[in-house]
C-alpha cells in the first residue's frame, strides 16, 4: 500500500501529520509513505507548485493524501507557478474526473447547521460531481454584440462516454454505503440538450447495476430537496456546474468545513482498487498556520474515504469514521466549533477512540 503523502502549505502539514498517525495506528500491513513537496513550499523549494519529483511519486502510488495549498507570499507569481496550479495540475496529470464530497451531520452537531435541528440530523449523503468536462471547459470567448455591447459565451457539452464513466463511479460508491444503494441524477434535461444526453447516457449506464435505484431530478428541484428533505438522498451524481453549485450547498448545510473530506477520483486500477487522491475541503489558512489550531478532522476522514475507495477496507474506514464521531460526541471540538481543542489534542482524541 503506497500512499503519497502531500501535505502542501499553511495548515496543511499539521492536519495530514494526524491523519497519517491514524494510518499508522490501525497497523495497516504493507503501508508505505511517501512525502512530498507541493503548492507554495514547492515553489519555494524547487521553482515549481508541482515539481516533476512529485508528480511521479504520486503516479506511482496508490492513493494520495494531500493537505491544502495557498500561500499569501506566492500571491504576485504568474498564474502558472502559484500554489493553487498544483492541484489542478494533478487532477489533469492523474486523470481524476470524478469528485466525491460526502455531507453528513454528526450527532450532536445539528445546532450548528443552519437547517432545524430534525431536518439537519437526517443529512448523510454523498456528491459525486464530474470534474473534467462542461461549459468549464468548454470552447469560450467574447464579441461585440449587434448593439455593440460586450457578449460573452462558454459552451456546455457532455459526451456519452465522460458521462457513462462518472455514472459507473457514482454506482460503486453507492455500493458502499450500507443499504442506502440510491442514485440520484440531478441534470436540467427539461431545458438543456446536454442535459437530456446525461439523463440518456446515465440510464444505459444504470443496466449494469441492476442493485443500484436510480432516480433523476431537475438542479433547481435538488436545491431545494437538500434542504428541505435530505434524507431521501443516497448518491447524487451530477455534472461540473451543477455539482460545484450544489456541493457547496451541502458542505453549507454541514455547519462547518473542519469535518468535510472529499476524493478525487479516475479510472486507473491498482493491484488494490481505483486511485484517488484525498483531501479537506477546508484551505490552507494561513493565518493559523502553526499554530496547532487547525481541526484535523476533515483530514482524518479524508484518510477514511481513501481506505473505503481506494483499498476496499470499508472495516476499517467505518473504525475512523466512528472513532471522530466519538470523539465529536464527547465534546472534542476545535475552534471552528466554538471550542478550544488544538490539532494535536483532537489527534490524541481521535486515537484514543479508535
Amino acid at each position: 500500500m503506497k500512499i503519497a503523502v502531500l501535505p502542501g502549505d499553511g495548515i496543511g502539514p499539521e492536519v495530514t501529520r494526524e491523519a497519517v498517525r491514524v494510518l499508522e495506528a490501525l497497523d495497516l500491513p504493507g503501508l508505505t509513505l511517501f512525502d512530498g513537496d507541493v503548492g507554495g513550499i514547492a515553489y519555494k523549494r524547487h521553482g515549481h507548485p508541482l515539481p516533476l519529483e512529485t508528480l511521479t511519486m504520486a503516479k506511482e502510488s496508490d492513493a494520495v493524501l494531500f493537505g491544502a495549498v495557498g500561500d499569501p507570499e506566492c500571491d504576485n507569481l504568474e498564474r502558472s507557478l502559484r500554489p493553487e496550479q498544483a492541484i489542478l495540475g494533478l487532477r489533469k496529470e492523474l486523470d481524476l474526473f470524478a469528485n466525491l464530497r460526502p455531507a453528513k451531520v454528526f450527532e450532536g452537531l445539528e445546532h450548528l447547521s443552519p437547517l432545524k435541528p430534525e431536518i439537519a440530523k437526517t443529512l448523510d449523503l454523498l456528491i459525486v460531481r464530474e470534474l473534467t468536462g462542461d461549459v468549464y471547459f468548454g470552447d469560450k470567448g467574447e464579441k461585440v454584440a449587434l448593439d455593440g455591447s460586450r457578449e460573452g459565451w462558454d459552451m456546455m457539452s457532455y459526451c456519452e462516454t465522460e458521462v457513462q464513466r462518472i455514472a459507473l463511479t457514482a454506482f460503486r460508491a453507492s455500493r458502499g454505503r450500507g443499504d442506502k444503494h440510491r442514485v440520484t441524477s440531478v441534470d436540467k434535461a427539461n431545458v438543456l440538450e446536454t442535459s437530456q444526453v446525461w439523463r440518456d447516457s446515465v440510464k444505459a449506464a444504470a443496466v449494469s447495476h441492476p442493485d443500484i435505484t436510480l432516480d433523476h431530478m431537475y438542479v433547481d428541484n435538488a436545491a431545494m430537496q437538500i434542504i428541505s428533505n435530505p434524507a431521501q438522498f443516497g448518491v447524487i451524481l451530477t455534472g461540473n456546474l451543477f455539482g460545484d453549485i450544489l456541493s457547496d450547498l451541502a458542505s453549507a448545510a454541514v455547519g462547518s468545513i473542519g469535518l468535510l473530506a472529499s476524493a478525487s477520483m479516475g479510472e486507473r486500477r491498482t493491484a488494490h482498487g481505483i486511485f484517488g487522491l484525498y483531501e479537506p475541503i477546508h484551505g490552507s489558512a494561513p493565518d493559523i498556520a502553526g499554530e496547532g489550531k487547525a481541526n484535523p478532522m476533515a483530514t482524518i476522514l479524508s484518510a477514511a474515504m481513501m481506505l473505503r475507495h481506494s483499498f476496499g477496507m470499508e472495516a476499517e474506514a467505518a473504525r475512523i469514521d466512528a472513532a471522530v464521531g466519538k470523539a465529536l460526541s464527547d465534546g472534542i471540538h476545535g475552534g471552528d466549533l466554538g471550542g478550544d481543542y488544538g490539532t494535536q489534542a483532537i489527534g490524541d482524541a481521535v486515537l484514543e477512540r479508535l
